[in-house]
């Protein structure tokens, strides 16, 4: 009995774990989701919580491309939680400190985030960052502390600024004696500003950067400032505005060092200008990617301004790209640069200028270069068109002599711009002559005709003006006596200078736009 007692008691135990297991699979029938399950519906959310999306369809937004697989039997892990902080939303309004009147078009950048002020001057931004960053042509830059948001709209001003500069090249600011003779210059004419090169004419950086591609090409071989910083730090101290000038596709080392990259002529071999050096192609973006790096170093050590010379195609019919060498492609890669670089230097909140011939706002076309008016103006922040008397070799319409007639050279070229582009005055900055005419005999450009050449401009609505001297020797005498520091709102309502007549002025000639003459090599 106690055998058949104990067999019974067996028996029911075991039905009665069978009878369990089954209950368990009945309640798993529904399989785990996956990326191609249809139709699941997330779980529901704890109180107060966002309930999460079903995982994404391949190819779908959502989807995380190229997740690496797990091994067969692998737990995936959870993804890793971002520790920033969440993007918040800032409202606000910039306005300008004199007159406390909205400015239009100003970046408002909030870590890589940038947005424009509308007319009133007003903007709405989200990001993360302790720090709203705040710029306008015509004005300072501003960094304003997040804890100082303390009211929704609040109202953020910026100074008028008159950019007035001088030009220094890499040893000139390596020099004490040039350097100093510089800022003598500027404090004698009541002057702010100092253009820097940063990679100069023969593509050399003067000071240490963390850019290997740099070190390869041989742009580091001297270094002309041990303790650049210092160096920045002292010009800054001195209420100095700094732009750094940054030679685009004009170098000799990278093409020398990767000739794949290089331009070429017509027959294969590697083009040189006029000075025996080389050039960088444009459609190769790796060039693109080696020149940002380098404004972003500007950035990284204090200037204010990034100025792209030379940022543009060889004025040479024998050479040769890797696409069609027509007026869309030439503008498109030019003007793709330009944006390129403008939308990475954006968490930097550096004004962005190119360098433009003078020419450039009378021609329809790209002069041969690759440079347009009017998309060049929508992808940078200044254009700073090179208003050189001596470089218009055919003159404008109705001066043909253009170093007899300074004024109307400078003023007619920034109207043409302005009236071509619809832009702000303020988004012309024009580089004016200040070294010994070589094309028509027609002497020094010192004190009196940089007088001249600074009427003009103002008289234009610019917000300053620059002036070139390839060696650094500027007057010792005064030529600019005004303060410069309240900026137009307006253009000037004196009477509309002669335009050119149609067809007249189309495709001038791009040669000698830079101020190239065999007796100053290196002029720009």
């Amino acid at each position: 009995m106690k055998r058949i007692f104990s067999g019974l008691v067996i028996l029911a135990a075991v039905l009665f774990l069978a009878t369990v297991a089954l209950a368990e699979d009945t309640k798993t029938v529904n399989p785990p989701s996956t990326p191609e399950t249809k139709g699941a519906v997330p779980a529901p959310a704890a109180e107060g919580k966002t309930p999460s999306p079903p995982p994404a369809a391949p190819g779908q937004p959502g989807e995380t491309p190229n997740a690496p697989e797990q091994p067969a039997g692998t737990i995936p892990k959870a993804p890793e939680q971002p520790t920033a902080t969440a993007a918040k939303t800032y409202t606000g309004k910039v306005v300008d400190a004199v007159t406390k009147v909205g400015i239009e078009g100003a970046p408002v950048t909030l870590g890589d985030q940038m947005v424009r002020t509308d007319k009133e001057g007003a903007f709405s931004v989200a990001g993360t960052g302790d720090k709203l960053r705040l710029r306008a042509v015509g004005y300072e830059r501003r960094d304003v502390p997040l804890s100082e948001l303390a009211t929704p709209n609040a109202e953020l001003t910026l100074k008028p600024l008159k950019v007035k500069a001088l030009y220094l090249s890499t040893y000139g600011a390596a020099s004490p004696k040039i350097r100093n003779a510089a800022l003598e210059v500027l404090e004698r004419n009541n002057m702010n500003a100092l253009v820097i090169d940063v990679k100069g004419d023969r593509g050399f950086i003067p000071f240490k950067v963390d850019i290997p591609l740099a070190e390869q090409v041989g742009a580091q071989k001297i270094i002309l400032n041990k303790d650049y910083p210092a160096l920045i730090k002292n010009l800054k101290d001195k209420n100095l505005y700094l732009i750094a000038r940054i030679v685009t596709f004009k170098d000799d080392p990278l093409a020398t060092a990767h000739p794949e990259w290089a331009v070429k002529t017509q027959g294969g071999g590697i083009f040189r200008d006029r000075e025996r050096l080389r050039w960088a192609d444009a459609f190769h973006k790796q060039t693109w990617d080696y020149y940002i790096a380098i404004a972003k170093a500007a950035a990284e050590v204090g200037f204010d301004e990034i100025q792209f010379d030379y940022v543009r195609l060889p004025d040479n019919r024998g050479v040769v790209f890797p696409e069609p060498s027509n007026i869309a492609n030439r503008t498109k890669v030019i003007t793709g640069f330009l944006e390129a670089a403008y939308k990475a230097l954006i968490p930097y909140n550096v004004f962005v200028a190119a360098d433009v011939f003078g020419y450039v706002p009378w021609n329809e076309g790209d002069t041969g270069i690759g440079q347009q008016i009017v998309p060049i103006t929508k992808a940078v922040d200044i254009v700073s068109l090179m208003t050189y008397p001596s470089g218009y070799h055919l003159g404008i319409p109705k001066y043909r002599n253009p170093v007899q007639h300074p004024y109307e050279v400078v003023y007619l070229t920034e109207k043409a711009a302005i009236d071509r582009t619809k832009a702000s005055p303020l988004q012309f900055r024009p580089w004016l002559q200040a070294f010994r005419d070589y094309a028509y005999g027609g002497g020094d450009f010192t004190e009196e005709r940089m007088r001249i050449e600074i009427k003009a401009a103002d008289d234009s609505g610019a917000s300053g003006w620059m002036f070139w001297n390839a060696g650094n020797k500027y007057p010792t005498g005064v030529f600019y006596t005004g303060n410069g520091d309240k900026i137009k709102s307006t253009p000037p309502a004196a009477s509309t200078p002669p335009a050119a007549p149609p067809g007249e002025a189309k495709e001038s000639g791009s040669q000698d736009q830079e101020g190239k003459s065999p007796s100053e090599p290196g002029t720009k």
